[in-house]
């Protein structure tokens, strides 16, 4: 038979029709939907390390999300001052942040339990053992509940152990802070007051003018790398290391609730296990870079000191009398407080009977006897 130059015609669209029908069941179904874009702020200055943490946390959002949704950092002060976060995020002026839970201790003081003090001896990665799989997240949600606080928070990136600070004159002994014009934040304000300190909570932009000026006499930040960045070593040159104020502090990440719960189910995903991802990367980087700012700041003349242990005793009497009276004045404090103390005593327990001595090993290779070569 011979066909029309017509029917050709049809043929050949009703086949290539057929064609690209079948293609397009077989290929995966690919989403067209609009680009959520976010807009956060952090509480750090644009050059701060911490600012850098935020970043990139939005940065592994933004990558693992193909596109659908994009989060953009703005550092401290760009829309609200950096203690205003959290209000600025409860109310919608910003879809969302980066800070510490002890930045809003105002609000309720049990929200300086995670960060501020001793943690019943844990370490920050256990204290976020505690918030994930020991009640602290639940706990969380209920002090913002009984606030107002209508926030998703994501706890993440367990900090090293910060500082006592920077000192114009070294500490020897607890009676040096008597009199003494600090700055520190969450209860340790409450802690470094009851060891005779004048405590001012300036934050982080703030410090090292205040410094210079001698607006206060000494100051704690947190880190080698920060505290480079945003000058101590050009006003102070004496750093005492080793303190239990802040030896247990984590970053929060917060979300708006209307934006987060508008958001499908795998772009949630997306974000938990990119807070995840961050958190691991994050305790990478600092140990890069806080060890290699450690040694810049030696080049530049900073003079390091062992915080004595007459002080970190008094940090500890100072806690349990800061805590006891927060404790009886504050049913969610006692709460929070009773929490961390249950996970400490058995988690702790078995770090402390598991873990070695690393810094044996690490005087055995780079600390040489006396009389011997290293």
């Amino acid at each position: 038979m011979t066909q029309t130059p017509a029917a050709r015609r049809r043929f050949i669209k009703t086949a290539a029709a057929t064609t690209a029908g079948a293609g397009a069941m077989a290929m995966p179904m690919i989403s067209t939907a609009q680009t959520v874009s976010l807009r956060f702020q952090s509480t750090w200055p644009a050059k701060d390390i911490f600012h850098e943490y935020a970043q990139d946390f939005a940065k592994k959002v933004n990558d693992m999300a193909g596109g659908r949704l994009k989060i953009e950092v703005l550092p401290s002060g760009s829309v609200v001052p950096a203690f205003q976060l959290l209000d600025a995020v409860n109310k919608g002026t910003l879809d969302g942040g980066h800070g510490v839970v002890a930045y809003h201790y105002g609000k309720n003081n049990a929200l300086a339990l995670w960060g501020s003090g001793p943690a019943f001896g844990m370490d920050p990665n256990m204290v976020l053992a505690w918030h994930n799989y020991g009640g602290g997240k639940a706990l969380l949600a209920e002090v913002y509940a009984a606030l107002n606080i209508d926030v998703v928070s994501f706890l993440y990136g367990p900090m090293p152990t910060q500082p006592l600070g920077w000192f114009k004159k070294p500490v020897s002994k607890p009676e040096d802070l008597k009199g003494l014009k600090f700055r520190t934040v969450g209860l340790a304000v409450d802690v470094f007051k009851e060891l005779g300190a004048a405590v001012n909570p300036l934050p982080g932009g703030e410090i090292v003018p205040a410094l210079d000026r001698g607006l206060i006499d000494a100051a704690e930040f947190n880190n080698a790398s920060s505290d480079r960045v945003l000058g101590f070593p050009d006003v102070v040159k004496n750093c005492m290391l080793q303190s239990f104020h802040q030896s247990g502090e984590q970053f929060e990440i917060l979300f708006n609730k209307a934006k987060y719960d508008g958001l499908p189910a795998e772009l949630k995903s997306v974000i938990d296990y990119a807070v995840q991802a961050a958190s691991a990367d994050m305790s990478w980087k600092a140990i890069e870079r806080n060890s290699a700012d450690y040694g810049e700041l030696k080049k530049a003349g900073v003079k390091f000191y062992k915080t004595p242990d007459s002080v970190l005793r008094a940090q500890l009497a100072a806690w349990d009398k800061v805590t006891a009276a927060k404790a009886a004045e504050n049913p969610l404090f006692k709460k929070v407080l009773d929490s961390q103390k249950a996970f400490a005593q058995r988690a702790g327990g078995w770090q402390n009977d598991y873990t070695v001595d690393f810094k044996m090993a690490w005087n055995h290779y780079f600390r040489a006897a006396p009389g011997k070569k290293a």
